[in-house]
Formats: structure tokens, C-alpha cells, sequence
């Protein structure tokens, strides 16, 4: 019995031993004998117990490190303080495991190294408005450094770069300074626009107030000339009709020459002060001094 107990606790040390299950997105790195044997997947695996070590459990999942703020020295001396971020990933568990003696630490001091490498090589100002090229020189050169290492490297952010206290207090200045200047550009700008566009707009009335003044001026030139067209026609139009009449009347030339007297008392009563008497008027003038003087006897 006890026999039994005995085989039964060994029978259940060895199938504890044998069989293990991984679990998704792990590998398990087993070794037979002190050598690498085998990458084993997620899922049920069995070993021989005794014979194959599980030597390492790998995640295949993108993981983080938070690289501790690291002092860097810039192009121009000024000391700043960099906190940094790597996004990892391991491809290939064989070599993450037997290629470095620790993965972590081999990535936090390359990645340390090469920032220091990087942002030596500038100005402080350079640092500022350039993340995105140090996060980029960042990730390719940590990538093909920890290639060998079974080790892709997706992603580097730059999470706070912090200068020294005087620097940022002369930064924080020189924002301000910049800001005002900016402002009393924008107002100078603004001034001068709105000088521009008042200038515009005085033109533009004032060239409109000229063509209206001119229009008007044309339009009252065009009404007098139409009413002096007018009046001119109707003047001939009755010059016409009392020619007429005087025509259908058959007159002699004593008539006539009494109307072309009739019609010099009405010019002369016009503002000219000159008029000018056709010479075949003379004689009906003369003809009638001479009517004049004969009436007189006979009375």
C-alpha cells in the first residue's frame, strides 16, 4: 500500500514536470540538457522531466521602459534634463535570452548612450522644436543596435526636457518679449489697414461724388439743349404755319414788309444789343417814312 502511494506521488512529480501549458502571447524557452532545444508556443506543451529545463518565459507583447531623466549636456553648454520613453517588442526569444544578460538593461543604457550622442550635437533651442527628429535618430539607431538581441524597437518619445532654472526663467522672458512684439506688430498692422481702407474709401466716395456731380451736370446739359431743341421747333413749327397762312393769303408786298417790321420789333425786344436789319427791309422802311409824311399833310 504504502508501495502504491509512493509510485502514485512520483507518477504525479513527473506528469507535473512533463506537461506545461503556455499561455497566449508567451514563448517558452526550454533548454535539454543545459543547450537550447526549443521555442514552445502557447498552448499545451510536454517535456521530459528531469532532461528539459524551462530556461526563460518570454512576452511577445510591445512593452514599455521609462528611461530615468538623464542629464545632457547641449552643443552650446547648457545642461538639460531628458525623460524618454522606449516602445520594444521581442521577435526573436532564442536571442533575447542567450544573445545579452539582460535586455532591459541593455536597452536603457543604449538608449541613454545615444541621446547624449544625439542632442550633444545641438543648440538648446534645437532641442525644443525638434522632438519628432530626435525621437526618429532615436528609435533607428535603438533598432538596428538591439537587432542581434532579437529586439525590434516601434516607437521613442521624448516625454519632458526640462533646462536649468535661469535658462528657463531668460526663456520665459524672451517668450514675453517676443509676444509683445508680436502684438505690436499685429496692432501696427491693423492700424495701418484700417488707415488704408478709410483712405479707400474716402477715394471712392469722393470718385463717386465726381461722377455723380458730372452726371448730373451732363443730364441737366442734355435737358436744356432737348428743352432749347424744343422750343426751337415749336418756334419754327409757327414760323412754318404763319408762312403758310401768309402764303394761302396770296399777299402783296406792302404786307409782307409791314410783317418783316412786325417780326424786327420782336427780335429787338430780345437781350441782344446789336440788330442787324437785312437791306430789303431799308425800303419798306423808307416807304413807310414817306407814307408817314403824307398822312401828316392830309390831316
Amino acid at each position: 500500500m504504502a508501495f502504491l502511494i509512493i509510485f502514485l506521488i512520483i507518477v504525479l512529480i513527473i506528469a507535473f514536470k512533463s506537461i506545461k501549458i503556455v499561455r497566449q502571447a508567451e514563448v517558452y524557452v526550454i533548454e535539454r540538457l543545459g543547450k537550447f532545444h526549443k521555442i514552445a508556443d502557447a498552448g499545451l506543451t510536454i517535456i521530459i522531466p528531469f532532461v528539459d529545463h524551462v530556461r526563460s518565459v518570454v512576452s511577445l507583447k510591445e512593452q514599455t521602459m521609462d528611461i530615468p531623466p538623464q542629464g545632457v549636456i547641449t552643443e552650446d553648454n547648457v545642461t538639460i534634463t531628458i525623460d524618454t520613453v522606449v516602445f520594444y517588442q521581442i521577435t526573436d526569444p532564442a536571442k533575447a535570452v542567450y544573445e545579452i544578460q539582460s535586455l532591459r538593461r541593455g536597452i536603457e543604457y543604449l538608449a541613454i548612450t545615444t541621446i547624449r550622442d544625439i542632442v550633444g550635437k545641438m543648440n538648446l533651442d534645437s532641442t525644443f522644436s525638434s522632438r519628432d527628429m530626435i525621437n526618429n535618430q532615436l528609435r533607428v539607431l535603438l533598432d538596428e543596435a538591439t537587432d542581434k538581441w532579437g529586439c525590434k524597437v516601434n516607437r521613442v518619445e521624448i516625454k519632458d526636457i526640462n533646462p536649468p532654472a535661469d535658462i528657463r526663467d531668460a526663456m520665459e522672458k524672451q517668450m514675453n518679449a517676443e509676444r509683445n512684439k508680436r502684438a505690436a506688430i499685429l496692432q501696427a498692422e491693423g492700424e495701418k489697414q484700417a488707415a488704408i481702407t478709410l483712405a479707400e474709401g474716402q477715394k471712392q466716395a469722393a470718385i463717386l461724388e465726381a461722377e455723380a456731380d458730372k452726371e448730373s451736370q451732363i443730364r441737366r446739359a442734355i435737358g436744356e439743349a432737348e428743352a432749347i431743341r424744343e422750343v426751337a421747333v415749336a418756334k419754327a413749327q409757327e414760323i412754318q404755319m404763319v408762312f403758310d397762312s401768309i402764303k394761302k393769303a396770296n399777299p402783296d408786298d406792302k404786307l409782307i414788309q409791314l410783317k418783316s417790321l412786325e417780326a424786327l420789333k420782336e427780335i429787338a425786344k430780345g437781350e441782344a444789343n446789336k440788330v442787324f436789319i437785312p437791306f430789303e427791309a431799308t425800303k419798306t422802311l423808307s416807304s413807310l417814312g414817306a407814307l408817314s409824311e403824307v398822312i401828316k399833310k392830309d390831316k
